[in-house]
C-alpha cells in the first residue's frame, strides 16, 4: 500500500464538520484517493512520491497534493448526500426538465484543473518519421 497524502484532520482543518459515519468514510476515501492519484500520475509518466521528495519544490507540491486529495474526498462525501448536478434547465407551459449530473456513478474523481495544477495534464508533442 502506498502513501496516504492527507488525513481526516486536514479535512476538519478547512472547516468541514463530519459526523462519525462521515469520518469513517473519509478514512477509506482518503486512502483510495491517494492511490487513485498515484495511478493517474503513473499514466502521465510521473511519480508523486519522487516529486514530493524533491528538495526545492517538494514541500509546496506536498501541500498541493494534500489539497487535491482533501477536495476529492469532500466532493465524494457531498455526493453521498446528494448527486452533484452540473446543469439544470426547466421550461414552462408544456413543462420540460433536464438535469445533467457531474459524475453519475462515480463518487471519487479529480478535476482537470487540479491535475493540471499538479503538472499531470500536459500536452506532449511528437512526430513519427515515415521514411
Amino acid at each position: 500500500m502506498g502513501n496516504v497524502y492527507a488525513s481526516v484532520s486536514d479535512i476538519l482543518a478547512i472547516g468541514r464538520t463530519l459526523t462519525a459515519q462521515q469520518q469513517e468514510s473519509a478514512e477509506v476515501l482518503r486512502t483510495q484517493a491517494s492511490a487513485k492519484l498515484c495511478v493517474t500520475a503513473r499514466n502521465y509518466h510521473k511519480d508523486i512520491d519522487a516529486m514530493i521528495s524533491d528538495e526545492a519544490t517538494g514541500a509546496d507540491f506536498a501541500l498541493a497534493v494534500k489539497a487535491v486529495i482533501v477536495n476529492a474526498v469532500c466532493r465524494a462525501l457531498d455526493s453521498a448526500n446528494s448527486a452533484p448536478v452540473s446543469s439544470e434547465s426547466q421550461s414552462g407551459l408544456g413543462y420540460s426538465a433536464s438535469v445533467t449530473y457531474a459524475a453519475p456513478g462515480q463518487d471519487l474523481y479529480f478535476l482537470r484543473n487540479e491535475l493540471r495544477d499538479l503538472g499531470l495534464r500536459q500536452q506532449y508533442y511528437g512526430a513519427i518519421e515515415v521514411y
